[in-house]
């Protein structure tokens, strides 16, 4: 993709997977890797800075004798995943302006 993905947008897509069903790590990778080109290095970041700002929640379930950390949104998480849909609106907006002249595809 010839455009980057930011934190904040990144941030988003995860709260959005999330919000759908508590989830583990490799599932969360798979499910944006159908989407879009990103590696579970680049995931696992995130899922830290999530769950430090307390939008995300951990907890573990045993899985063939070993345990899978499965993440859980937060109501914080649900009040920035709003946040997020908001502002993405506006901002798709402005750069469909931009690109398109004012006129909208779809």
């Amino acid at each position: 993709m010839v455009f980057p993905f930011s934190a904040a947008l990144l941030d988003s897509c995860v709260l959005a997977i999330v919000e759908r069903g508590d989830a583990y790590g490799y599932i969360l990778t798979q499910k944006m890797k159908e989407k879009m080109e990103i590696s579970e290095s680049t995931l696992y970041p995130v899922l830290r800075r999530l769950q430090k700002d307390r939008c995300l929640t951990t907890y573990d379930q045993p899985y063939q004798g070993r345990n899978r950390r499965y993440y859980a949104i937060t109501d914080e998480g649900r009040a920035k995943l709003e946040e997020y849909r908001k502002e993405w609106i506006n901002y798709r907006g402005i750069v469909e302006d931009i690109l398109f002249g004012g006129e909208r595809n779809g």
